[in-house]
Parts: structure tokens; C-alpha cells; sequence
């Protein structure tokens, strides 16, 4: 996104829906989703997906998360 990161609109919505749950995806590789967590743009624990995924992979990503929820 050009002007605004994936972390600040995820701050933003958060602000106005504090319920929704967030799912992070990425095209970096590894090593830099890595630094992510490490530099502390991501907590540790975040619901991250990497790229490139399949739409099984998604669904996947996306049911254990909502399962960890309930």
C-alpha cells in the first residue's frame, strides 16, 4: 500500500472495531518476516500468512485462527 502500512490500518480499525481479528500476509521472504517480529512492527503470536499461499491455505489460515478464538 502506498501510503500506509498493513500495521497502521490494522491500528486504525482497531481503534473503531477492537472484535475484528487480523490476519497479516506477506510477500517478504523469511528472513525479513523475521525482522518483522523481531523489530517489533509484529508481536510474537500475530497471525501472519506467507506469500505466495493457496486458497486452501487461506481458508486453513483462516479457520485456525477463529478456532483459537472460541
Amino acid at each position: 500500500m502506498p501510503r500506509v502500512g498493513g500495521k497502521e490500518v490494522a491500528d486504525q480499525m482497531a481503534s473503531l472495531r477492537p472484535e475484528t481479528e487480523v490476519l497479516y500476509s506477506s510477500g517478504y521472504t523469511n528472513q525479513d518476516n523475521k525482522g518483522m517480529f523481531l523489530t517489533g512492527r509484529l508481536s510474537p503470536g500475530t497471525a501472519h500468512l506467507q506469500k505466495p499461499f493457496t486458497p486452501v491455505d487461506l481458508i486453513r489460515r483462516v479457520r485456525d485462527i477463529l478456532a483459537a478464538k472460541s
